[in-house]
């Protein structure tokens, strides 16, 4: 079994940092929501988006090393390989940012993944099994080129893209209940929600 996990917003929640970094930078007031979404709302509302669009590089790139990791996603991977199931993540990202500074988003991505990822002292992915991609197009290709029997994503429109590969099952992750299931195999609102499915599955095939 291999399982494929996007990165941001599925492996990595940015709402603490995001409001955080708003407030340090005095771009909203400090009662706003802690909340990406609401950072970003509240950026449009006043007229200010590029403002957000910069921060997103900063984040993304200088303060990556103080995002975290939802709750449970770490220890899932642990017990997918356990299991014996091959993980993989692939995502999709610019290099650099839009605006601002042009940090390398990709290096800062694979430093965060080798520090919050591990188990006990050891990484729980190898260099070989983490892919950045450039475009939309090109992570749909690298999820059939992973052979993934199974992907995990927080937008619904990747997991419903033409050329994703029909052998995939397509499963949401959606903490904040935005969409729906349709047109995808699952929803889940928690990686506890998502360990639970797969333990079903880990325990089938015992």
């Amino acid at each position: 079994m291999r399982i494929g996990l996007d990165f941001d917003n599925t492996i990595v929640t940015y709402d603490s940092l995001f409001h955080m970094v708003a407030v340090e930078k005095a771009l909203v007031p400090a009662d706003t929501p802690v909340s990406k979404v609401a950072v970003r709302d509240y950026l449009r509302k006043i007229g200010n988006e590029p403002a957000f669009t910069e921060m997103q590089g900063y984040v993304y790139g200088a303060r990556m090393k103080d995002a975290d990791a939802y709750p449970g996603v770490v220890d899932f991977i642990r017990r997918a390989r356990a299991s014996g199931a091959e993980v993989v993540i692939v995502s999709h990202k610019t290099k650099h940012p839009f605006l601002g500074p042009k940090y390398d988003l990709h290096a800062a991505a694979a430093g965060w993944i080798d520090v919050a990822l591990r188990s006990e002292a050891e990484p729980l992915l190898a260099e070989d099994c983490v892919f950045f991609e450039l475009t939309k197009e090109e992570k749909i290709a690298r999820i059939a080129a992973c052979d993934c029997d199974y992907f995990i994503d927080d937008l619904p429109e990747i997991l419903k893209m033409p050329g994703y590969p029909a052998k995939t099952s397509r499963l949401l992750f959606d903490p904040e209940q935005n969409h729906d299931a349709e047109g995808v195999t699952a929803r889940f609102i928690s990686w506890a929600e998502i360990q639970a499915f797969f333990e079903e599955k880990w325990r089938a095939k015992n």
